[in-house]
């Protein structure tokens, strides 16, 4: 009974996260859902922006404190090791499903590209940046990376094994190319709004933030390894590099921004 709940449970907590994040891709679009970006509760500028503000700081909050060593070994008291991923990722999908039911519109326009080769171009940027996201999740693991691998492993009664310290494909071109998706996704926008742009502006300073956190606490855990991948591989920007990129598909965790994300049992487990 109780592996059944187990992973029901992780079922569960990953079929909220689609529907939290394939309401990502229209929110940020404006298409499809009728709250997004740039069409959500109507209230005046000095109400909008403080309550946006606040929605995307609670976001980060919950993202980067339970991203933490410390804030783990706390939390994993109470909470089973086999869902504990599961729980950040219904909690993550939880806080993002609030901000979009209480997003706040501040539809004054700042730039509208009307060119039509223009749009298309910003169009498909847009749809790359959101490919990029959900490509590099299969890149890793993308079954550990949102819990499901860990509840199954416990339905079937077996221990739970990290994955080793992987830098496959665009994992070799940046450290957190699931960032880099994010960041190329929400800007790329042919219409900017006030409110698109406080978004956008919000999440990178997030993820900017959020990846020195990353860094640190994979710094302090792989050593010398992950330093040798900082010196190798750029953050963000996919700058050429002077030295090639060696195999080392069987070092000991997954790397990058999904490195933090997937760790569900040692330093996190997406986009803190």
């Amino acid at each position: 009974m109780k592996r059944t709940l187990t992973i029901g449970y992780g079922a569960l907590s990953y079929l909220i996260f689609l529907v939290a994040f394939g309401y990502a891709v229209g929110f940020a679009g404006a298409i499809l859902v009728p709250r997004t970006v740039n069409n959500g509760i109507t209230a005046p500028l000095w109400q909008a922006v403080p309550i946006n503000l606040a929605l995307l700081g609670l976001f980060g909050v919950q993202h980067s404190v339970m991203a933490r060593p410390a804030f783990k070994r706390w939390w994993t008291r109470w909470v089973p090791a086999a869902i504990e991923r599961s729980t950040y990722v219904l909690l993550a999908s939880a806080v993002l499903l609030l901000l979009y039911w209480q997003w706040r519109a501040m539809p004054g326009q700042l730039w509208e590209v009307r060119q039509p080769a223009g749009r298309w171009a910003i169009w498909a940027l847009f749809w790359l940046g959101w490919a990029i996201v959900l490509s590099s999740t299969f890149m890793i693991n993308h079954f550990d990376l949102f819990g499901l691998r860990q509840v199954y492993l416990a339905w079937q009664g077996k221990p739970y094994r990290e994955l080793g310290f992987r830098t496959h494909l665009l994992y070799r071109v940046v450290r957190h190319p699931l960032m880099l998706g994010f960041l190329v996704a929400f800007w790329a926008a042919p219409t900017m709004t006030a409110g698109h742009l406080l978004f956008s502006v919000g999440i990178t300073a997030y993820i900017l933030v959020a990846l020195q956190l990353e860094e640190h606490d994979l710094t302090a855990h792989l050593g010398e390894r992950y330093r040798d991948y900082q010196r190798r591989v750029p953050m963000l920007i996919p700058v050429p590099s002077g030295r090639r990129f060696v195999k080392d598909g069987h070092h000991g965790r997954q790397g990058g921004a999904a490195a933090r994300c997937r760790s569900a049992v040692r330093i996190h487990q997406p986009p803190g």
